[in-house]
């Protein structure tokens, strides 16, 4: 099954790579549209399982909450750039999104595993995608502003739910810089990142049971004491 998932996704980078080779931001506009679908699809089935009354975690709840909302932003900032402007763009993105979504549906509800590998791998992608660029990009990105979403998303706003996201081992949340538009992407960048820590953990099937959010640890790190955390 891995073998057919991989083989998918790289079709799937092939072709996005010939329509928006020389195009990034309307690239980076149809990943991020795309990229939040599994995690609608992840919360859909897990609320229609607590609805059945079979199961419920709250915190993994959370979780992927935070995983969509940290991807709204990054389609924000990829709009604030002008990568929605051409319908096509927009129809290629919704028309891939809704697609996605009921694969993903079907996937997680037959095995989250699998669905979270899927996830893995696409996360990875976006992850290097946005490294390749900031490392090409680098000198012209740092003369240019950060867009206001990025500001009040990384620094001025209500930074609870960027937070709630993150893989926190040590219980300190980042605080990035958005001085310009190359800490920008560098931060989505790293936010890729923390999706495929995340995604990678949660194949482990104990890991979903035992999974706790991360504002949960911390708090559960100032109420212990240190020998119990």
């Amino acid at each position: 099954m891995k073998i057919l998932i991989r083989a998918i996704v790289s079709f799937f980078v092939f072709v996005v790579d010939v329509v928006y080779g020389n195009r990034p931001y309307p690239r980076f506009y149809v990943l991020e549209t795309i990229a939040r679908v599994p995690y609608f699809s992840y919360l859909s089935v897990l609320h229609l399982y607590e609805t059945l009354g079979s199961w419920r975690k709250a915190d993994l709840l959370k979780v992927h909450f935070a995983e969509t909302w940290n991807e709204l932003h990054h389609l924000l900032i990829m709009e604030s750039l002008g990568g929605n402007q051409h319908w096509f763009d927009r129809f290629v993105a919704h028309l891939i999104g809704v697609a996605y979504y009921w694969v993903a549906v079907v996937l997680y509800m037959l095995s989250p595993g699998f669905a979270y590998y899927l996830m893995e791998l696409i996360e990875n992608h976006a992850y290097h995608t946005y490294d390749n660029y900031l490392r090409t990009h680098e000198a012209e990105l740092k003369t240019q502003s950060a867009p206001q979403v990025a500001i009040d998303y990384y620094r001025d706003g209500d930074l609870y739910m960027f937070e709630e996201f993150q893989t926190t081992p040590d219980h300190e949340f980042r605080r990035p810089k958005v001085d310009n538009l190359y800490d920008v992407f560098v931060n989505i960048r790293d936010d890729e990142c923390e999706h495929v820590k995340t995604m990678t953990a949660l194949q482990i099937p104990e890991a979903r049971l035992t999974l706790k959010s991360p504002h949960t640890v911390f708090v559960a790190a100032k109420v212990l004491p240190a020998e119990e955390v």
